[in-house]
């Protein structure tokens, strides 16, 4: 018997036989039925896909024998895998200097016949082979060459498929963490950045209110431009903090809701002025969701029809009606509505297309992007149908989880 020798590149073969992560796993239907393809087209009773690590060659997949792996000095995929570039066959082993006397001649399995294809990874290099053995002298077709090397390839595919799923969820994993990082770097920064604000908003006070008399207008105009600024940058932050936020909420826990008591209790947020009217309009009692998502997409859609109208007295309608899958909702005003060409832009973050809201403010473009990215995890849709002058209706949409 002559032992195969090393791979030319054995640390880099070995190496990316690694990265596959395939050693040892649990067999696969995938690859067994590959197996049994490759024995049936070949007329022969045994067939492995085999995976040659330092010490031996393990078998992912062993058609016609129960042995899962044999030493790496007896096998002849060790041989095969020196030649990539052709099938490596042996007619009859009892015939050939290197195997003749090899234990897995001489001895179960008794292999005579051999043929093997190296699997060759993306850089060249031969992980194993797939072969197909018989216990008889035997010649293979021009077919039943070109057959097993389209399943070797086929073979190949399913353990590229593998390595890249294994890659992707390293990176969600990595990602996901990377996001969990980020957060709280996020909260630890607008908690230190606000401190700063609220201390120079509550100076300017004291200085306005100890020494406003003695200070000129252009410096009171200097001053509040500082106030704004400041108070500007905090609603910022804030916004922010409540978009990264928005994860934590969507991850809550569903739970069964009184449609009426979950919009009595989002109006009763906004009773601080009696001209404004929220009425409902739904034959649902209950439905089942992620309570806090809903809530805050319904805050946001509120708070902007009362700041995005033209009257004292702001008119909404609240929808909610259901199918056979998603919760639909609806949230309609009397306000501004939004002009044609910037219908696609509202939901963009960082997208502001009005100056300015009814009591002055300049909006931050964060709000509706969080609404749209709470709607989207939800498994839902959101969309507006709005005219200038005549209002704007919300339409989203939530799936239903039972």
């Amino acid at each position: 018997m002559i032992a195969p020798k090393e791979h030319d590149r054995e640390k880099e073969r070995r190496k990316e036989l690694e990265s596959y992560s395939i050693l040892e796993t649990l067999s696969e239907t995938d690859y067994d039925n590959l197996t049994a393809i490759a024995a049936e087209i070949c007329g022969t009773p045994i067939s492995l896909v085999s995976l040659l690590d330092d010490k031996r060659q393990w078998f992912k997949s062993h058609h016609g024998i129960d042995a899962t792996e044999t030493p790496k000095e007896y096998a002849f995929c060790a041989h095969a895998i020196n030649d990539p570039s052709d099938i490596f066959i042996i007619q009859d082993a009892r015939k050939d200097q290197r195997f003749y006397d090899n234990p897995l001649v001489t001895g179960n399995p008794h292999i005579i016949f051999y043929a093997g294809v190296p699997l060759l990874s993306d850089n060249g290099l031969p992980l194993g082979t797939l072969c197909v053995i018989d216990q008889k002298p035997k010649r293979l077709n021009q077919g039943q060459r070109a057959s097993l090397m389209a399943l070797s390839s086929q073979v190949m595919n399913l353990l590229k498929l593998r390595k890249n799923k294994i890659q992707l969820e390293k990176a969600l994993e990595n990602l996901e963490k990377r996001n969990e990082e980020l957060g709280q770097f996020a909260m630890i920064a607008a908690h230190d950045l606000k401190a700063p604000l609220n201390i120079i908003s509550g100076m300017i006070k004291i200085f306005t209110k100890k020494y406003g008399s003695i200070v000129d207008q252009k410096g009171m105009e200097l001053l509040e431009l500082v106030t704004s600024s400041s108070d500007k940058l905090k609603r910022l932050i804030e916004g922010l903090l409540e978009h990264s936020r928005c994860e934590k909420k969507i991850s809550k826990q569903y739970s069964t809701i009184g449609v009426k008591s979950l919009i009595d209790e989002v109006s009763g947020l906004f009773s601080f002025d009696e001209k404004n009217s929220i009425t409902l309009r739904s034959s649902l009692k209950e439905i089942y969701t992620n309570k806090t998502a809903v809530e805050q997409i319904l805050i946001n859609l509120i708070g902007n029809a009362i700041k995005y109208s033209n009257e004292d007295s702001v008119k909404i309608e609240i929808g909610v009606f259901e199918n056979e899958t998603h919760y639909e909702f609806y949230v309609q005003d009397d306000g501004w509505g939004i002009a044609p060409e910037h219908v696609d832009k509202i939901f963009q973050i960082f997208e502001v297309v009005t100056p300015k809201d009814k009591y002055g403010q300049v909006g931050n473009g964060i709000g509706l992007a969080t609404v749209k990215k709470i709607v989207e995890a939800l498994g839902g849709t959101i969309r507006v149908d709005s005219e200038l002058n005549k209002g704007s209706t919300f339409i989203f949409t939530l799936k239903k989880s039972k």
